[in-house]
């Protein structure tokens, strides 16, 4: 006899329900790691967005340290006093009381005499050529 009180054929085993595939254990378990991930998931995004802004400033203060360092080898060339003379020779047009200084004056050439002619038109004279120009060219 059985512990229940029923009789079963020898070497029979009793038939188990079976067992289900998610137990309660199972979801408050997937429940829980759910709420986890969603917990930790918004400082870890922001974390990674800080490691990229710190990741351009790094490379952006690499960059104006490059220019700063450039700058001040342009600044100490500037100061000699030779570099001085120079630049005023060529952009001031300027000379030493002792020196004659000439100035060769090229005619200008046809296409500066046609830009000097175009400049000369307002900004509404060259829009109505426009027009007119492609008037001409949409009417053949």
């Amino acid at each position: 006899m059985s512990p229940a009180g029923t009789t079963r054929p020898p070497g029979r085993r009793p038939v188990l329900a079976p067992r289900p595939r998610l137990t309660s254990r199972a979801a408050v378990l997937a429940v829980i790691l759910c709420g986890i991930s969603l917990t930790l998931a918004y400082p870890i995004r922001e974390d990674i967005a800080d490691h990229r802004q710190i990741d351009q400033l790094v490379a952006q203060n690499a960059q104006m340290a490059a220019t700063v360092k450039h700058e001040r080898a342009e600044l100490r060339a500037l100061a000699s006093p030779s570099r001085i003379e120079q630049e005023a020779r060529d952009n001031l047009r300027m000379c030493f009381p002792t020196q004659t200084c000439y100035e060769v004056i090229y005619p200008p050439t046809p296409q500066v005499k046609a830009a000097k002619l175009h400049g000369a038109v307002s900004w509404y004279g060259r829009l109505w050529k426009s027009v007119e120009a492609a008037d001409a060219t949409t009417s053949r």
